[in-house]
Parts: C-alpha cells; structure tokens; sequence
C-alpha cells in the first residue's frame, strides 16, 4: 500500500504528506481534512481506509498514528462556508487548511479523490486513494476520529438530533429529527436535508 510514496521517494522527494476528509456526504458539522507525514519505512497494522476499521480500531490507530507520524495537521471548514462555496470547494480549502498547518512543509502531496488543493506544493489525486496509499489511509483515520469527536461534542449542546450516532451524516433518524425540530444551525442548509426537499 506504499508504492506511492516509494515512487514519490525514488523521484527524489522526502517529506510525502497523505491527505484526506471527513464528513463530506454529512448533513450537518463541519468538513474536516487530515494531512499526514509519515516516515518512509512506517508499518501499521491494520492501517486501511478509516470507513473499512471500527471506531474502536480507528482509535488506537489514531493514537498510534500520532505517536509515530514526522507531522499530523488538520483543517476544518463550517456549515456557513460550505453553504456559501459549494461541498467540493470547502473541501479542498480544509485539504489546503490541514497541510498549512503541519509543523513541517512537505515537498509532495497524495491526495484522496480526484481534485488537489490549490497551494503551492506538487501533487497527486489518486481516487479511492484511502485503500491505495498508507500516508492517505492515515490521514482517514486522523479525519474521521477528529471529526467524530467534534460531532460527539456537538451532541451536547444539539441533543436533539442524534449527533451522538450518526455523526452528521444522513439517516433516516436525522431526516426525522429534521422534520420535527427544523434544522439546527450547525446543519448545511444548501443540502437536501428532508426527502421531498
């Protein structure tokens, strides 16, 4: 699962950043963006696309992620600025947002999906990138955790959503809470948040 990051190494590069979202397909909650440097030679067991793992798995790998990672930045973009620019641009500025804030600039960039970012670094998309590439798969992983987390939080100061189980995304729980008690203003308004909207 690192023949990117070999090929990226045999063309000279060093500092290879893996980068990734969560909660672009949510209804409410922000979209949020991991970008991950890990050393060339890392292993991880288990380390696979954060959607394939348990919360439980993502956890310990989230810790373990951290502990042996050269650098780990996030980003993170509103409800309010994904309304107002749209899922994919909001997305890809928390990809620039996350990268901006590793403590060390990476000389190479491996991004899920098919857009890269617009900063100043080179880069490839790869699609489905998170079951292709270990720096992308760990960057996953940092995304979702930090955004289940913040969506776990959410549920307090929201309890009447459901936030707790869902995280955001759109079930037919949330659909329900939705129609009984209006969208909150965490929830991205531009979405289509009620079946017959």
């Amino acid at each position: 699962m690192n023949v990117f990051e070999l090929a990226c190494q045999q063309s000279g590069y060093k500092q290879i950043a893996g980068v990734d979202e969560a909660g672009r397909g949510a209804l409410a909650g922000p979209v949020i963006a991991a970008a991950v440097i890990l050393p060339i030679d890392c292993s991880l067991d288990g380390l696979n696309d954060s959607k394939q793992l348990s919360p439980k798995q993502r956890d310990q790998l989230s810790d373990e992620i951290h502990r042996v990672a050269v650098a780990v930045g996030v980003g993170a973009i509103d409800n309010q600025v994904i309304d107002r620019l749209n899922i994919l641009n909001a997305t890809l500025l928390a990809m620039k947002a996350a990268v901006e804030n590793l403590t060390l600039q990476p000389d190479y960039l491996l991004v899920d999906g098919l857009y890269l970012p617009q900063i100043d670094i080179p880069g490839k998309a790869i699609p489905k990138g998170d079951s292709r590439s270990y720096s992308i798969a760990a960057a996953s992983i940092i995304a979702k955790t930090t955004r289940d987390k913040l969506m776990i939080a959410l549920d307090r100061t929201y309890p009447n959503y459901g936030f707790l189980k869902h995280k955001g995304y759109p079930t037919a729980q949330h659909r329900q809470a939705i129609a009984a008690f209006g969208a909150s203003d965490i929830h991205r308004h531009t979405f289509k948040l009620l079946p017959n909207d």
